[in-house]
């Protein structure tokens, strides 16, 4: 990062916390907590993703405890909390140590004074009777300048004609040409290795419930003409080179096999060793996730790889919404797990107003769904909202005005 950027980000994170200063209270018990003992319990997942991006939240030194306190207070259940983006891990990673040279991300480690920000992280979600899935965010996406990506370039992906890096919406990537990511080869077993392996070191050193992947963990469907999957191609092939056409439907099929077969392995990783640990998978719909990110996710709650489903359904229009949460795989999947929802709460430039909410939660109910998570803990009631964080707050208390334990894993069929 340059100073220029530098300077810039430093003048944000301030600003972020004069503003956050102004509009929060720092109160441990916020004043609209809910009297507990008297409130009905229902079954339903009422989560949150907690990111670096775009958010203070893990920056702010009260921040966490307020996120904390807040989301308790209001009846929330579930925290999917970031543990890796963007090459790094934001907890004490002796394997991110060894293959990167850094043991968690830098601002978060100079923060919080070099202390396990995670380790805390979970004290105070276990404190309030939170479920804790940890979040591995950018799945196997990195910066082509991480040192993940430099010291291990055999590793990466890549495209025809050189191309090593995508922009984080692939739609728009294809259109207008934007390169930005790297992608880690899901095929490659030192890939595989180390990513398994920071789940397990998440899940072995840390008292959490499971973990999340979401729909990064797969490859970019015009991915997957280096060197060492052209080989491995060649060699189940008959010495035949890849189609030059990507979405050439078997070589498609064979990427994703290939990536359902890692899937697989996480999974029976994660069983050996925490046998009760939920895998969470939370991708776009199946259509789009296989046709452009090789991810066919309906195969893996057939094969039973994952505990939870929540589908991220970023619409608008209410129409667009009932369509995606109704579609073919999302009934076929709620035989075998918990399928929640992803609604998002909006951006700093995207803002959403609490009326598109309210909606989209009244329709995830309406259709028998297990719940939601809301992208993301900043736009809940934060200062990038049309309404005031009051007004923010008092329509979550309404939603969730009964306590919510989460549903359990259905039956094998």
């Amino acid at each position: 990062m340059n100073s220029v950027l530098q300077r810039f980000f430093v003048y944000f994170l301030c600003l972020g916390f004069v503003i956050s200063l102004t509009i929060f209270p720092i109160s441990a018990n916020p004043s609209y907590t809910q009297n507990s003992n008297s409130l009905p319990v229902t079954t339903e997942i009422r989560g949150v993703w907690l990111t670096n991006v775009a958010s203070g939240v893990f920056y702010i030194p009260w921040g966490i405890e307020r996120a904390i306190n807040q989301l308790a207070a209001l009846n929330f259940n579930t925290i999917y909390p970031v543990v890796w983006n963007r090459g790094y891990t934001f907890y004490k990673s002796p394997l991110a140590k060894k293959v990167t040279g850094l043991d968690s991300q830098p601002l978060l480690n100079f923060i919080h004074s070099q202390n396990d920000f995670l380790a805390k992280l979970v004290k105070l979600a276990r404190s309030k009777n939170l479920t804790i899935m940890p979040w591995f965010e950018y799945g196997l996406m990195t910066p082509p300048d991480s040192a993940l990506a430099k010291l291990h370039p055999d590793w990466l992906t890549i495209g025809q004609k050189g191309v090593e890096s995508i922009s984080e919406n692939l739609i728009e990537d294809m259109i207008n040409g934007v390169y930005k990511q790297a992608w880690l080869n899901p095929l490659h077993p030192e890939v595989q290795n180390f990513i398994r392996g920071l789940i397990l070191e998440v899940l072995k050193n840390y008292n959490v419930d499971g973990i999340q992947i979401d729909d990064h963990f797969g490859m970019p469907v015009q991915f997957g003409y280096d060197a060492f999957t052209i080989q491995l191609y060649q060699k189940e092939h008959q010495g035949k080179t890849p189609p030059i056409n990507p979405f050439d439907p078997e070589w498609m099929r064979w990427r994703a096999n290939k990536i359902t077969a890692f899937m697989d392995s996480i999974f029976k990783s994660v069983k050996a060793i925490k046998p009760y640990a939920k895998i969470s998978l939370s991708p776009n719909s199946q259509y789009f996730a296989y046709k452009y990110y090789l991810q066919d996710w309906e195969n893996w709650v057939k094969k039973d790889l994952i505990d939870e489903l929540i589908l991220q359904v970023y619409r608008r229009e209410k129409n667009s919404f009932i369509q995606e949460i109704s579609k073919p795989a999302i009934k076929s999947a709620m035989k075998k797990v918990p399928v929640a929802i992803g609604i998002s709460t909006g951006n700093l430039l995207k803002p959403v107003d609490i009326d598109q909410v309210k909606e989209q939660v009244k329709i995830v109910r309406n259709q028998k769904l297990a719940g939601f998570s809301f992208f993301y803990w900043e736009s809940l009631w934060g200062y990038i909202i049309p309404e005031s964080p009051y007004q923010r707050r008092q329509a979550f208390l309404k939603m969730f005005d009964t306590q919510a334990l989460r549903p359990l894993k259905l039956k094998k069929l």
